[in-house]
C-alpha cells in the first residue's frame, strides 16, 4: 500500500501524523510525506529588479522550509517504525497533492483539516475539500481534536 501524507507544519497536519502513527499498518506499507512550497505572486506593475530578487529569495526560503519540514516528519515517522520518503513540490498545494497522488499511484491520501468556514474558506479555499473531490484515491481528512 502507498500512502501520501500532506504536511504544512500546522497543528492540523500534526494531528494527521499522530493519527497515522497510531494505526496498525501492514509492514509493506510505504509512506511519502509531501510539503508544497507556494510560489510568490506579485502584480506585474510591481515587477522590477529588486522585487524579482526578493521573490526568488522568498521562493528559495519556502522551498528550504518545506525540505526541512518533510525531513523532520520523515525522521519522526521512521522512528515510529514506518517506511517513509520525504518529497517537496512547488505550486498550489491542492494541485500538487493531486498530481503526486497520481504520479505515485497512491492508495490513500492523508491530510489535516484547518476547519475553515465562511469568509476564510471562501478567500483561502479548502485544500481538504478540493482533495476529496479531485484525488483519484481515498482521502482521509483528520480533524484537530476540539478542547
Amino acid at each position: 500500500m502507498k500512502i501520501l501524507i500532506g504536511v504544512d507544519g500546522s497543528a492540523h497536519a500534526k494531528a494527521a501524523l499522530e493519527f497515522v502513527k497510531s494505526m496498525p499498518w501492514s509492514p509493506d506499507t510505504r509512506f511519502v510525506v509531501l510539503s508544497v512550497a507556494r510560489p510568490q505572486v506579485v502584480g506585474h506593475t510591481l515587477v522590477d529588479a529588486g522585487v524579482m530578487s526578493w521573490m526568488r529569495a522568498a521562493e528559495q526560503d519556502a522551498l528550504e522550509q518545506a525540505q526541512e519540514l518533510t525531513a523532520r516528519v520523515a525522521r519522526e515517522l521512521h522512528e515510529a517504525g514506518l517506511s517513509v520518503e520525504p518529497r517537496v513540490a512547488r505550486g498550489d498545494p491542492r494541485e500538487a497533492l493531486v498530481d503526486e497522488v497520481r504520479n505515485l499511484g497512491a492508495d490513500l491520501l492523508v491530510v489535516g483539516s484547518h476547519g475553515r468556514t465562511g469568509l476564510d474558506k471562501l478567500l483561502l479555499g479548502s485544500v481538504a475539500s478540493h482533495l476529496v473531490g479531485h484525488a483519484p484515491c481515498s482521502v482521509l481528512v483528520v480533524k484537530l481534536e476540539k478542547k
